[in-house]
């Protein structure tokens, strides 16, 4: 009874290993590496097209701000000039 019983937990275990060994082995197909590499690229162009959507939406939001100082007719600080290397304190080169 008891080799009954090792025959079948080994025939368990083998069957397991050769499925998952079936499917690592599918992995390294032409197919497998093709859908791996679609998978990738859609997970990039999702996070691509994510991340121009918060910039224009940065974008957007700033430049209402702008357009609300500039109809109440208050002067638009640049408080990052300073930070540009275009701009120098002083240069004319920057005001534009």
């Amino acid at each position: 009874m008891k080799r009954l019983l090792w025959l079948g937990v080994g025939l368990a275990v083998g069957a397991i290993v050769v499925r998952k060994l079936t499917q690592k082995a599918e992995e390294f197909t032409p197919t497998g590496i093709a859908t791996s590499l679609s998978q990738s690229a859609g997970g990039l162009v999702e996070s691509v097209r994510s991340f121009v959507e918060d910039v224009r939406d940065g974008m957007a939001e700033r430049e209402e701000q702008i357009h609300e100082a500039f109809a109440e007719g208050v002067l638009y600080e640049d408080k990052f000039a300073e930070l540009r290397e275009d701009t120098q304190p002083g240069s004319q080169e920057g005001n534009r």
